[in-house]
């Protein structure tokens, strides 16, 4: 799957997603999205391959050891790592292709922004997935 970046400055290809896709809510991805949750899904770094303007990125350190990267042009956030994670966290509403799976579940119900409806039968987490 190919993703990118809003201006096309940086593009990115992943094998495979490492996880099933989750909406988090917490305060940090509403804050650093502008949104009401980000969508994310683990990826291996052995799947993961910066395609074109790696050159280009930035990275914020939001939390101690959590880098989120992102385009400098457009600034648009692709991936998060984060110190002795074996995973990277994709931005997955940046992939051009479909990634042929629904958000699984949700994570961080306890930050939910109340004057979003949640209607749905999504499991949810009122913080971290218990098998994370």
């Amino acid at each position: 799957m190919k993703g990118s970046c809003l201006c096309g400055e940086v593009q990115y290809e992943v094998d495979t997603l490492s996880s099933p896709i989750m909406h988090c809510s917490c305060k940090t991805c509403r804050k650093a999205h502008s949104a009401a949750f980000n969508t994310c899904a683990a990826v291996k770094p052995e799947d993961f391959r910066w395609l074109k303007g790696e050159d280009k990125l930035s990275q914020f350190e939001s939390s101690p050891g959590k880098l989120r990267k992102f385009c400098s042009v457009c600034g648009s956030q692709l991936i998060s790592t984060k110190e002795g994670m074996p995973v990277h966290v994709l931005r997955v509403a940046s992939l051009d292709d479909d990634p042929q799976q629904t958000p699984a579940f949700r994570i961080w119900k306890s930050d939910e922004v109340s004057w979003l409806g949640y209607e749905h039968d999504m499991p949810q987490y009122e913080e971290w997935h218990p098998n994370r």
